[in-house]
């Protein structure tokens, strides 16, 4: 396995156990958990040690008999740290936007003596709890076997979570055309992230159309739109009968709308809907989704939909979510108000992270 595959693996892993509560790697005893917490809190003005334990670390997992304390080739038994620095480890933690050198932690004079990352190490790496913390973690590893992937893994988890809360600027076009926003939403919703979050992103969409219907429709007159729920919460548990609800003023539900990201509609989604909203003067339901419709077993779906109408007199529609947009924007004055109000939404929804900001910046970028 090469060093670029082991921070592939391992970022991509992080990226996940992130969104897990509380989650930490077996193994690690409470002195080590400090010690890495000590280095993440300090990643941005200490870079250096950043960067050059993310170096020792996947080279442990690289070559698991290397003394990685020996960090110079020409140390005895000793290995070329800073060229997997500037070949491998420099270049990937600027393209996941970690705190990186601009060439190499090995050219920060506090880390570049001759000699090994002992525990009497005499570099001048500041402030003293990072350097205790840094060859703490290393005489872990060394002396201790703690395992150098476990270490790495919790080290990422702790970046990822940094980097995922900082603020993103995001772009905001002017003056497209709906065809374009329709294609600028499906680039957006359809990269292939890591970890979860994606299936948040049609919602937002939907939710940021709704915001600007709801003064412009005459249908949603005197009705109000319900504030988002936590993407995890059960509706049973909210009392909501949607994803998005829009209620009559004494708190009734008028209208709810369902979003499913990449799953196709069946008949049971409409039956399991109509539980939700069965007991309720509900006027119309939205079942929308982002898959494809083509093989959906429509002789099913209508079947229900005309059940539910006969009993209860709700509408249930079935629709694409880029189709259902598409409809939605034709009823605005101005479309732009839609942009402004779903990068709103992604600059403040808890659900949507770094990765999921960025690549909105990196569509804008490619439809413009």
């Amino acid at each position: 396995m090469t060093h670029s595959e082991v921070l592939i693996r391992i970022y991509e892993d992080a990226q996940i156990k992130a969104n897990e509560a509380n989650f930490i790697p077996a193994g690690l005893d409470d002195d080590l958990i400090r010690a890495i917490d000590t280095i993440a809190l300090r990643s941005e003005s200490n870079k250096g040690v950043v960067t050059v334990l993310t170096t020792l670390l996947t080279h442990k997992i690289v070559e698991p008999m290397q003394d990685i304390r020996y960090h110079q080739a020409g140390m005895d038994g000793g290995f070329a740290g800073r060229g997997i620095d500037q070949s491998y480890v420099t270049p990937f933690m600027k393209n996941v936007s970690f705190p990186a050198m601009a060439e190499s932690g090995w050219l920060t004079r506090t880390l570049e003596q001759p000699m090994p990352y002992t525990l009497d190490y005499s570099g001048k790496i500041t402030p003293i709890a990072v350097k205790t913390a840094f060859l703490g973690i290393i005489d872990h590893i060394q002396e201790q076997g703690m395992s150098a992937e476990a270490v790495l893994l919790y080290f990422f988890i702790c970046l990822v979570k940094q980097r995922d809360s900082m603020n993103v600027e995001l772009a905001k076009p002017h003056s497209l055309s709906i065809s374009t926003i329709i294609e600028l939403l499906e680039k957006h919703f359809t990269v292939k992230y890591t970890g979860s979050g994606a299936s948040r992103l049609p919602t937002l969409a939907l939710y940021a159309a709704y915001e600007c219907m709801m003064s412009e429709v005459i249908r949603y007159r005197d009705k109000y739109l319900c504030t988002l729920e936590n993407h995890t919460s059960a509706d049973k548990q909210s009392g909501r009968i949607g994803d998005i609800d829009v209620n009559y003023e004494d708190g009734v539900a008028f209208e709810g709308v369902e979003i499913k990201h990449g799953i196709v509609i069946t008949r049971q989604l409409i039956t399991d809907a109509y539980e939700k909203f069965k007991i309720y003067n509900t006027d119309r339901y939205y079942i929308l989704t982002t898959a494809n419709m083509d093989n959906a077993d429509w002789t099913g779906i209508n079947e229900e939909i005309a059940k539910i109408a006969s009993i209860h007199g709700c509408q249930v529609i079935v629709n694409g979510v880029y189709t259902t947009l598409r409809y939605y924007l034709r009823l605005l004055n101005n479309p732009a108000d839609f942009i402004h109000m779903y990068v709103d939404l992604l600059k403040v929804d808890e659900t949507v992270k770094f990765q999921h900001r960025i690549a909105w910046n990196d569509a804008v970028s490619r439809i413009a």
